[in-house]
This record gives structure tokens, sequence and C-alpha cells, in this order.
């Protein structure tokens, strides 16, 4: 990855960061298998009391995957190929993925159904999604408790995906039979970590990509990208991709980093299968090329929902083999600004819809489907709509207070007196769940999104 990298003072400098995509995707994939049959055998057990000199047979019988039942959430790259190596093992593979179509997983073999369905029915249960606002404890208490007895969980994704204190709790109880985590909250994990007393469960210290393999592949792959470019001067898998000019690269930089927040923001803001994006170039941003703007977008979109690295390198492609349509229109009326990007984001439940520009070159959302406001896109972001009654904003700013939460920054707008308003609550620290559901709960909400920019 490029996490050590500080890709934006690389860009401003026309320095090309490269990446490797996929070199670690069956890594991981084989992991995530290891520790389903690590789970199914209790193979960890049965080594460890061995060596310490005790003959378990008797108690430690395991179960088998053929004909078990195997819930993935997330189908992306490595969720496709723990598939297929599941589906090898002769095991049904339900897949909960709002953002792929169901013919596509079709193709793959698996049916696609909805969260609660994959909690009922799932005998294993693996997460490979991003951590976002909206997935940070998608498997909390409430999903642990819809899950059948006796089901087990992996985690090879990114730590914070399932919540690891609610899942030691549904240990202890038995409903949960065993765990093979990977990945934590916090790494390494501390000495008291609670998943660290159960025989039952599996925990590897972040190993999902650390084969001989996937490293050689990784060093090869960078050392042909990196001859590509000094001897052929063709750029592949570039994270930035600086294809321009200087003088173009430095104009177009803030705008990059404007259109990439707009993606991140309405891929967790939008609902459903992705059909069409739509983007809209207005003033002097529009008197310059505005492709890259476009892949930024797109970065920001499929890079929230996908696991695997996207870059503008492969985000038209990738957006293309999910069926999502792009457009680009440009324009002269700005609505009063130097500049202004506005995108779109349909889906088969909806329209969701965010507008920017730069203040002294700092992004700034101006309006969130259709109601004016000004917002500073960055860190926790709270969205909500309500009908514009006395008291909404101030019961959710005395839920935050109640549950430790700093604002750090809110805007409002509305459509017209007593009708429907729009609020954005900048967080110092993420809402809890439990939280969450409180303000959705609360009389006169329309909606409320915890956003991660």
């Amino acid at each position: 990855g490029v996490d050590t990298i500080d890709v934006e003072a690389a860009t401003e400098r026309g320095i090309i960061v490269m990446n490797t995509p996929g070199g670690n995707t069956t890594a991981v994939a084989e992991h995530t298998l290891a520790l389903l049959l690590a789970l199914a055998r209790r193979v960890t057990v049965a080594d460890a009391t061995l060596k310490a000199g005790r003959w378990e047979k008797s108690r430690l019988q395991g179960v088998e995957l053929l004909g078990k039942t195997l819930g993935i959430l997330g189908l992306g790259r490595i969720g496709a190929e723990v598939a297929r190596r599941a589906l090898g093992f002769r095991m049904q593979v339900l897949a909960y993925d709002p953002y792929l179509t169901r013919e596509a997983a079709e193709r793959l073999g698996v049916d696609s159904v909805d969260l609660d369905e994959l909690l009922a029915r799932a005998d294993f249960i693996t997460v490979h999604t991003p951590l976002t606002g909206d997935t940070r404890h998608l498997i909390g208490e409430a999903e642990l408790a819809r899950m059948k007895a006796g089901v087990r969980l992996i985690n090879c994704a990114r730590g914070g995906i399932i919540d690891e204190a609610a899942l030691a709790r549904a240990l202890s109880s038995g409903h949960v039979a065993g765990a093979g985590i990977d990945v934590f909250e916090q790494e390494p994990p501390p000495a008291d970590h609670p998943l660290l007393r159960f025989e039952q469960v599996v925990l590897t210290p972040h190993l999902g990509a650390a084969t001989d393999e996937a490293q050689s592949a990784v060093a090869l792959a960078i050392a042909d990208q990196v001859a590509d470019v000094l001897v052929r001067g063709v750029v592949v898998n570039a994270v930035n991709l600086p294809t321009v000019d200087a003088e173009t690269l430095r104009e177009q930089t803030p705008y990059a980093g404007l259109a990439l927040a707009m993606g991140r923001f309405l891929a967790q803001m939008a609902e459903g299968g992705m059909a069409e994006a739509r983007l809209t170039y207005a003033g002097d941003v529009a008197q310059r090329p505005t492709a890259a703007l476009t892949l930024a977008f797109l970065r920001g979109v499929l890079g929230t929902i996908l696991a695997e690295h996207v870059t503008d390198v492969n985000a038209m492609l990738i957006a293309r083999g999910r069926g999502l349509r792009v457009t680009e229109t440009s324009t002269t009326e700005s609505a009063g600004y130097s500049s202004l990007l506005t995108a779109e984001l349909r889906t088969d439940r909806g329209v969701s819809s965010v507008a920017g520009t730069l203040f002294h070159r700092e992004p700034r959302f101006v309006a969130i489907d259709g109601f004016s406001l000004e917002a500073v896109p960055q860190g926790w972001m709270l969205v909500f709509a309500n009908q514009d009654v006395p008291g909404v904003v101030g019961r959710i700013g005395t839920l935050c207070g109640r549950h430790g939460i700093n604002i750090a920054g809110m805007q409002l707008g509305r459509e017209r007196r007593g009708g429907r308003a729009v609020s954005i609550l900048n967080l110092d620290d993420p809402m809890p769940p439990a939280a969450l559901d409180e303000i959705r709960a609360m009389p006169d909400l329309v909606f409320a999104r915890l956003v991660r920019l």
C-alpha cells in the first residue's frame, strides 16, 4: 500500500506514486480459508493440547464444510476469491454487498441476499469490506443476536468491522461457537483484550498478506512498473497519475481532493445498487481538462465501497465492470461561484447529490441534495435530514454531549420554514452505533448517516 507515503505532497511535486493492487488478493483469501478450516476442525486447540501432553480426541470433534452455508459480507476482489474457494468445498455461499448487482453475484455462483437473511442462514460468516462510518461495528450486538446459534465468524479485512467486545460476550454465552480474527481495532491488541482468553478463537497478527509469494509478486510488479515508466514512459497503477503539465497539476490538485471527498461522501450517503454517476463542472474549472477530476471522484466512490485499492488507472474500468455509467457535463453557469463541482449518484433506490467548491484552495461542500449550506468535508460527519420544527438540532446536540462526542462544526440548510432541513455536524470522534440508532428513532427525523472522510 501507500499508507506511509505523503501522496498529496508527492503529487504537488509532480512525483508519480504507484502501488500494486491485487498482489495480496490470493494470500488474504487463502488466509481466510485457513482460519475457516482451523475453526471447523479445532486445529489450534488440538495442537496446543497435544503439545501439552494431553490426548483429548473425544473433546475436539469438529464440523465439515460440505453442505454448510458461508456468508460473505463484501463481494469485491478478495470476497470473490473466498467465494470461489468455498464453492470448491461444496459450501453454499451467500453474499451481502449492497453495491453489487444480483446478476454479477449469480455469475460467480453465489446467492445475493440482504444482511438480515445472511445473518439468519449462515453457519460461517466472513467480512471483506473496507472500514467506513457505515461499516464500523457492522457486526455488533444486535447483528450477533440475529445469527443462528453456533455460528463462526472470520475477519481478515479491517479491525473495527466487528465489535470485538460484543463478540466476546457472544462467545461467553455460547451463541457464537468460534471466531478467526486476523485484524484488530487496536494493533497489537492489549494484553487484557477479551478475545485472548477463548480457546475457540483463532488469532493471528495481521498475517493476511504475509506470504512469500505475495511479497514477491508485489516486488516484481513494482519493479516492472518502474521499468515501464523509465524505459517506455508508460504509467501503470499510479495513485496520483500526474500526466498533465506542472501548471495544470498545481491548479487541479485541490479540485481533485474535493472530487475525491465528494465521491467518498456520496458512496456513504447513497443506498442501493449504483447505476449512474453524473458530474457537472461549472465556471473556471471547466476551462481545463476534467478527466482527472472524474477519476478522483470515482476513486472516492469505489475506494469507499470496495476492499481493494482503487486508483485513477483502474477506477473507470472497475466502474464499467460494475455497471456504473459515468457522464460528464461542462458549463459556464456556476451559481455565483468561480468554480463549482456537482455530483449525482443514481442508484436503484434514488438519487443523492453534493456540490462543492474551493475557498482559498480549501474544499467546501456548498449543497447536499439541493439544500444550500457550507461544510468542511473532513473527518467524521453526521448528516441528517428532518422536518424543520423546533428542538431537533437541540436534542441531537444533547445526545452527543451525553455520549461524550464533541461537535467541531455545524451547518444547516432548509428548503423553507416548516419544510425539510438538512444538517451536517463535524464530529471529533466516531458516534457509537447505539447513539446513531437513538437519533434515527427521534420524531421528525427523515434520515441520519454517519460519514467518514
